[in-house]
């Protein structure tokens, strides 16, 4: 299975290296990071490189690079899932995950990762298990580390209870003054737009996050209305998979705390999907000089929803010198390293459509470009579902108590762009 694992940093430094198996020299992290030099975008990175002597498989979240070294041929994407596993963990501790993070976590990094994986092979993923295991760091673990002192009560020296069950991801004995589940289904818009505004792609994608806090071992039921427009489900372990593939309702014995229930993508066609806002933009090039005009606003179908947390990157080819531009609403800022304009307008306010018009000029004896850029949009809206889905019923049996049951859709933007 995996012989290494190693964690890079945005600037190539390694900062993590676990063996699982035999050692492994670093050298083919150069080999890694030479392919990130060459690529013009680190996601343009392939995600599997092949070298004379080890398959490399990595990820990159939080612009940092999670990287799995085997010398014999695997399912690629059972790596993958297991290095998301890793990070998401790593965020669960330390609430980010960066090189301070890391640097400043070092000891419980390395005590996870032993738990995590047995001799190459993945164990205990959970992270409501892995803290019955490792203690979440504190300040006094913290400065006990700095001083070279082992912290001894982070670590539980006693198997969890329920490991050996049939239920392992939930111990025994769990109770609440208020019994509470709290449902969060998080869907993401990826969409092309052309220059005619026409909708060339569209895929809605989503993940259901559950926030659970009840006693004792309760059995919940989740049933959706239209539960035909889900399709690629992929389920947290407490899915009972046949009750979902015979009745299409998700029945599960939920862990104690935050985990995602199911993850999923929508299998209706584009043309049924209704964007929630439209962007207008218009980059014309003449000369040595060019004009800009963006306008940004909600469309009829959000009833009365904000669009919040929206920004606009405009992606400039790299002979731009300077910029003159305004904007009604949010702030703009252009990066002359870089040739990228920041857009930050924040809510959509319903009385005015947000706009930014203005002018660029090229550098002298440069060549006019034959096309705009192509936009980038970032946006959130609470209490909307892109693709339509809806929840029928939210029920629990094996116990006596009503719990409080709290739902919310949210919408936000993957890989939005709009061509100009």
């Amino acid at each position: 299975m995996i012989n290494s694992i190693f964690v890079m940093s945005p600037t190539g430094e390694v900062l993590i290296e676990k063996h699982y198996r035999n050692y492994i020299s670093r050298t083919c992290c150069d080999l890694f990071w030479g392919e990130v030099q060459q690529a013009s975008h680190p996601q343009e990175v392939k995600p599997v490189l092949v070298t004379p002597k080890y398959y490399l498989i990595h990820v990159q979240r939080y612009g940092m690079y999670f990287i799995a070294v085997l010398n014999r041929e695997v399912t690629p994407l059972l790596v993958t899932e297991f290095l998301h596993r890793v990070v998401d963990v790593f965020r669960d501790y330390f609430n980010e995950v960066s090189e301070e993070s890391i640097k400043e976590n070092f000891i419980t990094v390395y005590q996870l990762m032993d738990e995590m994986m047995d001799n190459g092979i993945p164990m205990t993923t959970e992270p409501n298990v892995l803290k019955t295991m490792i203690h979440p760091p504190t300040i006094l673990g913290r400065v006990a580390n700095s001083m070279g002192v082992s912290d001894k009560s982070s670590i539980n020296q006693d198997l969890p209870e329920g490991m050996l069950s049939s239920i392992w991801w939930r111990k025994k004995g769990v109770r609440y003054t208020n019994n509470e589940i709290y449902l969060d289904i998080v869907e993401d818009i990826d969409c092309s737009i052309d220059t005619n505004g026409l909708m060339v792609t569209c895929d809605v994608s989503g993940e259901i996050l559950v926030n659970c806090k009840l006693s004792g071992m309760p059995d919940m039921t989740l049933a959706f209305t239209n539960p035909s427009i889900i399709d690629e489900v992929n389920f947290h372990p407490c899915v009972r998979l046949s009750r979902y593939e015979r009745d299409k309702v998700m029945s599960f014995v939920p862990p104690d705390g935050k985990f995602k229930l199911a993850s999923y993508s929508i299998n209706t066609p584009p043309q049924s999907l209704t964007l929630p806002l439209y962007v207008k933009p218009q980059v014309h090039f003449s000369g040595s000089a060019g004009r800009v005009n963006i306008m940004v606003g909600p469309k009829s179908n959000l009833a009365g929803r904000t669009i919040e947390d929206v920004v606009i990157t405009v992606p400039f080819t790299k002979n731009i010198a300077t910029t003159n531009l305004t904007v009604n609403h949010g702030t703009a800022h252009f990066d002359d390293a870089t040739k990228c304009l920041r857009w930050e307008i924040g809510k959509v306010p319903k009385e005015k459509s947000p706009s930014l018009s203005g002018s660029v000029s090229l550098v002298p004896g440069s060549e006019t470009p034959e096309s705009g850029p192509t936009l980038l949009v970032d946006f959130k809206i609470v209490m909307f579902s892109a693709s339509g889905l809806k929840i029928d019923s939210l029920t629990l049996t094996g116990e006596k108590y009503k719990p409080y049951k709290g739902v919310r859709f949210v919408t936000k933007a993957g890989r939005f762009q709009v061509r100009s």
